[in-house]
């Protein structure tokens, strides 16, 4: 059965309300808690002062952040993750970065390396709904992908470049599952890139992101790294990077 996919035609809408803040154009979507309470310490932002969104906190530029920037997170999962895009972009953002973790389904990606994805196979349920489909990539706006590569490159770290298999089960990661996506050069998995970057070409703004690799699959046996020195100085270093990043979006 056909359904008209119309994007003025949803009964609910994402709205800037009476409370909502004013947003620059410029957002940094943060997956992880730990993470947005480095890049808080670091931009001097006041957990106090920010906006309740859902289950994210929104931080408008205040500190030592760059005028017009956005800090909100943490976010997990393709439909919530899309909710708070929908609302930030209502409120005012047209350009975000989202920092995430992942696991590497390659086995020349190890815990505590950096990727930059290039684009993200779709294997969640939320990007059909923005007229996505499972047989093309989601991709990420190129300035935002050509800026972080540079960034990255003038801070002297190595990443690797690929795509990266985004999906809704984390619990039903399968060796075959596994295989299909390598076979289709994804090099990590994780669970908000593809939808991310299709809701935001559906909402005509700019989407780019850095990932993390904290654990690993590409043997068939989970190894996790959440704790390893490795991957909690990469971390670090993207937070660093970020802050060079954002003020020339």
């Amino acid at each position: 059965m056909a359904v008209d996919d119309d994007r003025d035609a949803a009964i609910v809408s994402p709205v800037k309300g009476r409370r909502s803040p004013e947003l620059g154009p410029v957002g940094l979507l943060v997956a992880c808690q730990p993470d947005l309470d480095t890049l808080c310490r670091q931009y001097r932002l006041d957990p106090r002062q920010a906006t309740a969104l859902l289950m994210s906190r929104v931080y408008p530029a205040k500190g030592s952040a760059p005028p017009g920037f956005t800090l909100c997170g943490p976010v997990m999962g393709a439909p919530y993750a899309v909710m708070v895009l929908e609302s930030l972009i209502a409120w005012g953002l047209r350009r975000v970065l989202f920092f995430g973790w992942c696991g590497a389904i390659s086995p020349r990606v190890a815990i505590g390396d950096i990727i930059l994805p290039t684009h993200a196979l779709i294997d969640e349920g939320t990007s059909r709904h923005y007229g996505a489909s499972q047989d093309r990539p989601a991709r990420p706006a190129n300035r935002l992908l050509a800026d972080t590569r540079a960034a990255l490159a003038r801070k002297g770290l190595a990443f690797h470049e690929g795509a990266i298999w985004t999906t809704d089960a984390i619990y039903r990661e399968t060796p075959a599952k596994l295989r299909h996506f390598r076979e289709r050069q994804a090099i990590g998995v994780e669970m908000e890139l593809s939808a991310l970057f299709t809701v935001a070409r559906f909402r005509g703004v700019a989407a780019g992101a850095i990932l993390v690799v904290s654990d690993e699959l590409a043997s068939l046996t989970w190894r996790p790294g959440f704790r390893d020195p490795l991957f909690t100085a990469a971390r670090k270093a993207v937070c660093e990077v970020l802050s060079t990043l954002c003020p020339i979006l």
